[in-house]
Formats: structure tokens, sequence, C-alpha cells
């Protein structure tokens, strides 16, 4: 799909030896889009120096988080870091075994993280993921979107492909949307695992206009078989944005058009400082 898109133009920093050369800022066309990144992607660098690698972010022209890990910080002093590096927390992951023993406490690290949203990026299962697992899983989304709502937290599933096997006249996913209340929960599009799983990620969107408000940009390398329902890639087989498999310039109309609300780079390959910069290049470049 082929669409005119008003895209970012972000500072951002040539990630290689000392991470020390900017490429130039265009003011006049910032804030068009405001992608931002899942620090996720920089896991190896956050084990390391958490204060610097949020400084890093900053200087790649990043403004907009979302939060994976504390790295061994409460969420009140990971909150000023954040702030100290310019950064605001729009969203966090939490994993299910602390949602199934301490909804609480995530409300209250969430809130202390500045986040509105709340999202889950996996649901523990063994071998291939079945429509009892996703009732199952269905059961406690509403539960638990129902409570962070009241909060005033929105909440939000994260598909990684093995969603989208076949059932009945549609998918497992499809009834995972059926059944779930969209005033409580919603989901994140991570267009990378949707692709994987066998799903058009513009036909997803199509599809379910209100359920997205949430996207994970990345892209596939070229030559990756898909589908694989399993949930697993080579990390490896994250690139640059527009150099792989998708149609990021597509995704991004469609995602323009239902009004997606925050957009995160996510790259989970050993390259990510590297790919960061060009990914958001590449975005800059495809706008008007």
């Amino acid at each position: 799909m082929k669409a005119s898109l008003a895209l970012p133009t972000i500072v951002v920093l040539v990630c290689s030896a000392g991470l020390s050369t900017a490429f130039a800022d265009e003011p006049a066309a910032r804030d068009k889009l405001d992608i931002g990144l899942q620090l996720y992607s920089l896991r190896a660098a956050m084990d390391k120096d958490v204060p610097g690698t949020l400084a890093l972010v900053h200087k790649m022209g990043i403004t907009d988080v979302e939060v994976a890990n504390l790295y061994g910080h409460s969420a009140a002093s990971f909150r000023a870091l954040l702030d100290k590096n310019g950064l605001k927390a729009s969203g966090v992951h939490f994993q299910w075994d602390r949602f199934s023993r301490d909804i609480d406490g995530i409300i209250n690290d969430a809130k202390a993280l500045g986040c509105q949203s709340v999202t889950l990026p996996w649901i523990p299962h063994n071998g291939d993921f079945t429509i009892n697992d996703a009732r199952a899983a269905v059961e406690k989304f509403n539960e638990w979107g129902r409570k962070l709502a009241e909060a005033g937290l929105t909440f939000a599933y994260h598909p990684h492909g093995y969603e989208f096997t076949h059932f009945g006249d549609g998918t497992v996913f499809d009834e995972m949307v059926k059944e779930t209340k969209p005033e409580y929960m919603n989901f994140e599009l991570d267009v990378f695992w949707a692709f994987d799983g066998g799903a058009d990620p513009v036909k997803l969107m199509q599809k379910y206009p209100t359920r997205f408000p949430l996207m994970h940009l990345k892209d596939m390398r070229k030559g990756v078989h898909t589908p694989n329902n399993t949930g697993h890639e080579d990390v490896e087989s994250d690139v640059t944005l527009g150099t792989g498999q998708l149609d990021i310039r597509g995704i991004l109309a469609e995602a323009k058009k239902i009004g997606v609300k925050h957009y995160y780079i996510e790259d989970e390959s050993s390259k990510s400082v590297e790919q960061i910069p060009e990914s958001i290049r590449y975005i800059r470049s495809i706008g008007d």
C-alpha cells in the first residue's frame, strides 16, 4: 500500500564506536509522528549502565519510551532517571507471573513510572498455543483490564505470532478479540510477530481498527520463512526498518488511519544500537 505520510525528523546518533556522530536535525519536520522506543531493544547496554543508556536514548532524539525491566531500580528511582534524561514512559510491560500475583503492585509501579498503558507480552503455554489456552487467558485479561481501568490505566496484550493459528473460520487471535472487552483491554500490534505468525498487519488493522492503540515497529530479514507460530525467531532476524520483508510504509499509513496512539521501535538484534538510528532515518525519509 502506498500513501503519503507526515513523518518525523529526529536527531539521531550513528551508533558505532563511541556513538559520536549525529545526523542534522530539521526542526520544521519535527513532531509529525512521535516515534518511541521499547527499551528492551537496548537490554544489553541497560544491564551494564542504565543512566548512560537512557542518556543515549535521549541523544537519539527519542522522548517516548516503553519500559520492559527496571534493572534493579524501584519504579520511583527509574522514573527519576527517565526525567533526568528528558524521557517519558508512556507504557510498561509486565510478565504473567507478576500479573497473577501482584496486580496492585503493577498499578503502583505503572503510576510511579508515569505510564498510561500496561502491556502483557506473553502467555505461558506448553507446546502449541490452543484455543483453551487463549480462553483461559482472556478470562484473566478481562479481570485484570477492569482493575487497571478502575485505576485509570489501560491494558493491552502483545501477540507473538502463536495466536494466529487457524481456528474455525479464522484464527485463535480472532476469538481472543471477540471474547475480550474493549473497554477493559486491547492489543499492542507487533508487526514483526504478526507477520511471523502468518497475519498481514495492514489487514489486521483494517479488520480491527479500534483494537490496536499501540504498535511495535520492526522489520524481518529477507529469507526468513513464515508462517511460524512458535513465538520464537533468531533475534538477528530483526533488521533496520525498510530493509526487510515488511511493508513499513503501508503499515504506517494504515496505523495513522486508525489512530494508533503510540509507536515504539523494537529491535532485538545484537546490532540494535546501530540499527535504531537507521530505522528512525528511514521513517523520516518516507514522509512527505
